[in-house]
């Protein structure tokens, strides 16, 4: 914010060029002919030129997961709008536009797959010809939903639609790639959240081994998943770079990040709840369908939603019977990847309408419901219908505090009295759980090349006396220069200001899957502190020698070590380490005040946190326009390091979820085309559509991790479509409309109303 980062597009190395790429114009087609003007031939590079260069393979070992090769520029036949088909040279991007601008493509064009429901269908185009249907995955839980139908008071079916969004970081992607050859190897500077994995990836598709590659992320301007991948403009730089002997950069323009990026997001649902009389969830039935887009990206995303969907369906609710089919299907659209609260948020959406749709159809007040069906806290932890395992939290207490800080009630005595000005008061919930921090015991069942294993944190002192914490997660706005510290200081004592994190160099940094999964703080953090701890021994033996008594006399505490009737800075231990080894004890460690340790918690399962987003709406019959009066959101992340960090999580990831209920939509027409290309087109919230938010803390401790600590970072994003549509709904409750697809527009909300006068007439009239 104040013009001091350094980030992909600020950094300039000598004699660099910059690279724009021709892409396809349309989403399925052959390529016949790449036409290069004569003046430009030595300036554009297409597949045929990068030969040696293998595609990217984004593989599992998910039974019956079918492998899609992504060939780093198209080779033959293009499968979306934006697929990279050459790679253009020049010493500016304005030039490089320009010799793109002069390339034609001869095309065969294909019919297109524009909907992850008509690539179901048995006659449908085929985006992979070799696998014979468009299906990446199908997955089915099976339960036995038949013996539960007859006991059911009430039985609810609804299908829901979210839509497709593009992530919308303020910095797009971008890389640089150097050949350097004194060292043999290749340098890549890149918006990555995942430089380590990057590496991996470079290493596969170039033939080069890891050491040979060098992967640097300088400051990242917004992650949230969208940079959690190897990208194929990486790899056409690196070989490019390798081929030229001049250093490459490519920076993400917001065209490109609309039209040719990944997506996500895009979900559907056909669902049915079975309940008693009460409320009580009887059964879940349901099918799920996930637009996977044309590939799998690397390490692994065309699988990640779906897949886990039928997983983290129930949510935090507790019933007997269940049931789900789930797909992954292929169409020819840019791939999917794993957005800020993956899966979870589709998922919330589904399963919090049909809470409210089941309260409706029995006339209950959908906290009843809710409260009906809760895990209590009398069963943490618990293992629920699927096999996740919370770790702990007092569900009915989070939904209690939600409703009386919303003030239910008067909500309700509201609506009875009606506005002045027309418009319908509604008041809407929803309640999720996030697991966060998942370790190896979930992801080697997936069978992917990014299994997370220990998280290490090597942890130095300095000549004087300062601390240096590398660690391979890297920060892009989750404050963890400052929270790192903060853990360095609970177990050393050391000023914040004397801490210094290191990341987010694969030269520098431990071995790291990465920052995703609102894993950091537990991972990350948990490695801090071990590091801390035997570096805190360490500096206790030396201190003890220094002050001349037993090491078994002397504590740590406030920077100092202290023993009986005197104390030695640790400042002052660690100038005798490096400037005055004459004074160290004989059997001192040799290993000094340098430490890498390694963190996974006793149960790697995931921690568990959860919150209840509560919001009150007034919506125009008119216009359909939606007006945010009051939000506010209890959320448990377990013991909290920094509350401040962790509300401008919640803040900035409801501003996303507004996005998803409210404004953002990316729609394709029937030959795969995007239909926005600007942020004219594609709305994003602003400050003024984002309300101010009431947070209000509970916090549970994990008994698994370091501090009690569990995963929040991507929570702020998961309940609020789902919140804001049920409170839409209940304004729209007395018209008997109800909007069952996210974004809720004001053209859906008008055509919804339309829609339920429409059928109250007809029912009249066939009364008559």
């Amino acid at each position: 914010m104040r013009g001091q980062g350094e980030y992909v597009g600020d950094i300039q190395l000598a004699g660099m060029q910059e690279v724009a790429f021709v892409r396809s114009p349309i989403a399925h087609g052959l390529i016949r002919d790449v036409h290069i003007p004569e003046e430009h031939v030595e300036r554009v590079f297409t597949c045929r030129d990068m030969e040696g260069v293998a595609p990217i393979y984004a593989r599992s070992a998910l039974k019956g997961f079918k492998v899609s090769g992504q060939p780093a520029l198209a080779d033959r036949k293009v499968r979306h709008v934006g697929e990279l088909i050459a790679m253009c040279v020049a010493p500016t991007r304005a030039e490089a536009e320009d010799i793109a601008e002069s390339v034609s493509v001869d095309f065969e064009e294909l019919p297109a797959v524009h909907d992850m429901l008509q690539a179901r269908e048995a006659d449908a185009p085929l985006v992979h010809e070799e696998w014979g249907d468009n299906l990446f995955l199908e997955t089915f839980i099976d339960g036995d939903i038949d013996a539960v139908r007859e006991r059911a008071a009430a039985v609810v079916t609804r299908e829901f639609r979210t839509a497709r969004q593009c992530m919308s970081p303020i910095e797009g992607r971008g890389a640089i790639a150097q050949w350097q050859p004194r060292m043999e190897q290749l340098l890549v500077y890149s918006s990555t959240q995942m430089s380590h994995i990057v590496r991996s990836g470079l290493s596969e598709c170039l033939g080069l081994e890891e050491g040979q590659i060098r992967v640097v992320a300088p400051d990242v301007g917004g992650g949230f998943g969208y940079k959690g991948i190897l990208l194929p403009e990486e790899v056409c730089l690196a070989w490019g770079a390798r081929r030229l002997g001049f250093p490459l950069r490519w920076l993400e323009d917001r065209r490109e990040n609309l039209t040719a990026s990944a997506n996500c997001r895009e979900h559907h649902y056909v669902i049915t709840a079975y309940g008693d009389a009460d409320g009580k969830l009887l059964a879940i039935d349901a099918e799920a369908t996930v637009d996977s887009g044309a590939y799998s990206a690397y390490p692994f995303s065309a699988c990640l939603e779906a897949a886990q969907v039928g997983s983290i369906l129930p949510g935090v609710y507790d019933f007997d019977a269940y049931r789900c089919r789930t797909y992954s299907a292929a169409t020819n659209k840019p791939p999917i990847l794993p957005y800020r609260g993956v899966a979870r948020t589709g998922v919330c959406f589904a399963m919090e309408l049909i809470i409210d749709a089941l309260a409706r159809e029995l006339s209950l007040e959908p906290t009843k419901v809710r409260h009906a069906n809760l895990v209590r806290p009398d069963q943490m932890p618990f293992d629920n219908i699927t096999g996740k395992h919370f770790d702990s939290g007092d569900y009915p207490e989070c939904l209690n505090r939600t409703i009386e800080a919303i003030d239910l009630e008067g909500v309700r005595k509201r609506q009875e009295q009606g506005e002045p000005d027309g418009r319908l008061i509604g008041i809407g919930f929803a309640m999720y759980c996030e697991q966060a921090a998942h370790g190896t015991s979930v992801y080697a069942g997936w069978g992917i090349p990014m299994v997370p294993g220990h998280e290490q944190c090597s942890a130095r002192m300095t000549p004087d006396g300062g601390l240096e914490l590398r660690i391979g997660a890297h920060s892009h706005g989750q404050g963890m220069e400052t929270t790192m510290a903060q853990v360095a200081n609970e177990i050393l004592g050391l000023p914040i200001e004397r801490v210094r994190l290191v990341h987010g160099d694969t030269s520098l940094t431990p071995y790291s899957t990465g920052t995703w999964g609102s894993r950091s703080m537990v991972m990350s953090g948990g490695a801090v502190a071990r590091a801390c701890h035997e570096l805190a021994d360490r500096l206790k033996r030396i201190g003890a020698a220094l002050l001349q008594c037993d090491e078994a006399s002397v504590r740590l505490e406030n920077g100092e070590v202290i023993g009986p009737s005197g104390s030695i800075p640790i400042t002052e231990v660690a100038r005798t380490w490096y400037r005055k080894p004459q004074d160290l004890p004989p059997d001192v460690n040799p290993g000094g005040l340098d430490v890498t340790a390694g963190y996974k918690p006793e149960r790697d399962s995931g921690t568990f946190s959860y919150a209840t987003h509560a919001v009150t709406v007034a919506v125009d019959p008119q216009t359909g326009e939606v007006e945010l009066l009051d939000y506010v959101i209890v959320e448990d992340g377990g013991v909290l390091v920094n509350p401040m960090i962790v509300d401008g999580q919640i803040i900035g990831g409801v501003a996303q979820g507004v996005g998803t209920a409210l404004y953002e939509e990316m729609l394709f027409d029937a030959q795969g085309q995007p239909l926005a290309s600007t942020l004219s087109d594609y709305i994003l919230p602003g400050p003024t559509e984002v309300p101010p938010l009431r947070i209000f803390h509970m916090e549970t401790p994990s008994p698994y991790t370091q501090f009690g600590v569990k995963g929040i970072g991507e929570g702020g994003a998961i309940a609020p479509p789902a919140a804001i549509t049920n409170a839409i709904n209940d304004a729209l409750r007395p018209l008997g409309a109800e909007l069952a697809v996210s974004p809720v527009t004001p053209r859906r909300i008008v055509e919804a109303i339309e829609a339920a006068r429409a059928g109250q007439q007809r029912a009249a009239e066939a009364r008559a």
